[in-house]
């Protein structure tokens, strides 16, 4: 009995975990990809926000796959 309690607490646990992961994922994309146009900002003289916005979504994206 306790075993099979223990092995559905770990599996309730992973899916949460799962879950968890997976929603926050999108979040640090996002996260990543305004450091990344703060980043371009600070550094160039010439500054577009569109063309930057893309670059990094590109870069970032590139990098993840």
């Amino acid at each position: 009995m306790k075993k099979n309690t223990r092995i559905l607490l770990v599996i309730i646990f992973g899916i949460l975990f799962l879950y968890l992961f997976n929603n926050y994922s999108d979040y640090n994309l996002k996260r990543t990809i305004q450091a990344c146009i703060l980043a371009q900002k600070n550094t160039s003289s010439s500054f577009n926000i569109e063309e930057t916005k893309k670059f990094c979504e590109n870069e970032i994206r590139k990098k993840i796959d």
